[in-house]
């Protein structure tokens, strides 16, 4: 099998509630994102998941000189940002994109599929 991201794009995240609209959507949505890991580990799919901090939490470390620069901050700017992901193992692409969809309905974002070189 191979190993996939699914990233999981959505806004800074650091609104209230997560970006849903209200406290009841963004419960039900990690309640189906908890059903959906649930099923990944069921079917021996799943490696790894988590969300992440908001974008403005992020610190960029550029080390290709001399002298490490390091900037606060995304380094990009843009108005989705990778907000968590999944790392899954599938058979294939095909696979890997049914269930990036599930993953997407289950939170309500859009879902970037890539596939992992040299996991393992």
């Amino acid at each position: 099998m191979t190993q996939y991201v699914l990233m999981v794009l959505g806004s800074d995240g650091s609104s209230e509630n997560g970006g849903y609209e209200s406290p009841e959507q963004q419960q039900a949505q990690w309640d189906a994102t908890g059903r959906f890991n649930d099923k990944l580990r069921e079917q021996g799919r799943f490696v790894y998941a988590n969300g992440l901090g908001a974008a403005s939490a992020s610190t960029v470390v550029d080390g290709r000189g001399a002298e490490p620069i390091v900037t606060d901050g995304p380094f990009l700017e843009s108005k989705e940002y990778v907000i968590g992901l999944w790392i899954i193992e599938a058979d294939d692409l095909d696979q890997a994109l049914a269930l990036a969809a599930e993953g997407s309905f289950a939170c309500q974002r859009k879902v970037e599929v890539r596939p992992a070189h040299g996991a393992g």
